[in-house]
């Protein structure tokens, strides 16, 4: 049921994509999903080119069919589409549980237009209230930034995968810092972008300009 509702917020979002555009591939099961089925639509004859944000989403783009880019040849992208973890009432958004945070912001801040799909159980109403919230860190300052981290208040902890810590594609580990509900989530963003060491976090604040929410009885457009 879960899989179909994303795929029903996933053919929604197809409407935004026009032929000729360059198109932002976000990270994640959702944005997995999109895709695929952008991968139909160009076989059906629509002409996109992807900049993925990821190694994954690259790798299935291609295994789909969906031609690839790069930032170098288009530095501005027309529509980015991309999931979430959390949804704020104001479309602050939480990501990065999948690790790809950083290139999935580079990406949606190159962006003419971001649209976010999700499932309505990723509707929180404030950010926080379900999962830590990632920060990618250099390796040489992780503990370092793990002290700021939890002086700020909530302990923070190095996300590991397969019993090693989890390395990023851009080869830096993230901690997971569970801060609890944020109140202000473009001052938190700022503040911890400041952190020396920091690359950035999974708090992406005033980025979505659309969210489509699959639900029980329908899609839900929600916008900014």
């Amino acid at each position: 049921m879960m899989d179909e509702l994303k795929r029903q917020a996933s053919i929604a979002a197809l409407d935004a994509v026009k032929d000729g555009m360059i198109v932002g591939l976000g990270s994640g099961s959702t944005a997995e999903i999109f895709i695929r089925e952008l991968g139909n639509r160009v076989r059906q004859g629509l002409r996109v080119q992807g900049i993925p944000s990821s190694e994954g989403s690259r790798r299935l783009a291609q295994e789909v069919g969906v031609p690839l880019t790069t930032l170098q040849d288009h530095p501005v992208i027309d529509v980015t589409i991309d999931g979430a973890d959390e949804v704020s009432d104001k479309l602050d958004l939480l990501k990065g549980r999948g690790g790809a945070l950083v290139r999935e912001k580079v990406v949606a801040h190159a962006s003419k237009y971001v649209i976010i799909i999700v499932d309505e159980s990723k509707l929180t109403g404030s950010l926080g209230v379900k999962f830590a919230i990632p920060v990618e860190v250099v390796p040489f300052a992780v503990d370092v930034v793990k002290g700021h981290l939890n002086g700020l208040g909530g302990e923070s902890v190095v996300r590991e995968s397969g019993g090693k810590a989890f390395v990023s594609d851009n080869g830096n580990l993230v901690l997971d810092w569970a801060h609890g509900r944020v109140e202000n989530p473009a001052a938190l963003e700022k503040e911890l972008k400041a952190l020396t060491g920091v690359v950035d976090s999974g708090i992406f604040a005033n980025v979505a300009r659309l969210v489509i929410a699959a639900t029980s009885t329908g899609i839900r457009k929600i916008h900014r």
